[in-house]
């Protein structure tokens, strides 16, 4: 008697999808309601904020990071000089001082009347 083909037991043959493209939604928002470049961006900074803990004193008003989100468009991950708390230029904005390392979010340079380059 001749012996047939087992399947493959390991991988999903080719045709197959995991259940992760099945949901059509699944990049315009996730649980808290956020699109999905936000809600990872959000996630980003508490890294930061987690891997940094008492280095955000000393580093306050630095780049952390720099992107490239498109063509067009830089992303900027920086610590806010005045309020000390993580930020990026898409979600906060950025207000750079060209004379010194103290970037601010756009709301701490509205309280202090500064008026910048906002990136």
């Amino acid at each position: 008697m001749p012996r047939t083909k087992r399947k493959s037991v390991g991988r999903p043959a080719k045709g197959r999808s995991r259940g992760f493209f099945d949901d059509a939604n699944h990049e315009e928002t996730d649980e808290q309601g956020l699109p999905s470049d936000e809600a990872g961006r959000l996630k980003i900074k508490k890294n930061y904020e987690e891997l940094l803990g008492i280095r955000i004193e000393k580093l306050k008003g630095r780049v952390l990071n720099r992107e490239k989100i498109n063509k067009n468009i830089d992303g900027v991950y920086f610590i806010c000089a005045e309020c000390r708390k993580v930020c990026h230029n898409l979600d906060e904005g950025l207000v750079e001082d060209p004379q010194s390392r103290l970037n601010l979010c756009s709301a701490c340079a509205k309280e202090k009347g500064i008026k910048g380059t906002a990136a």
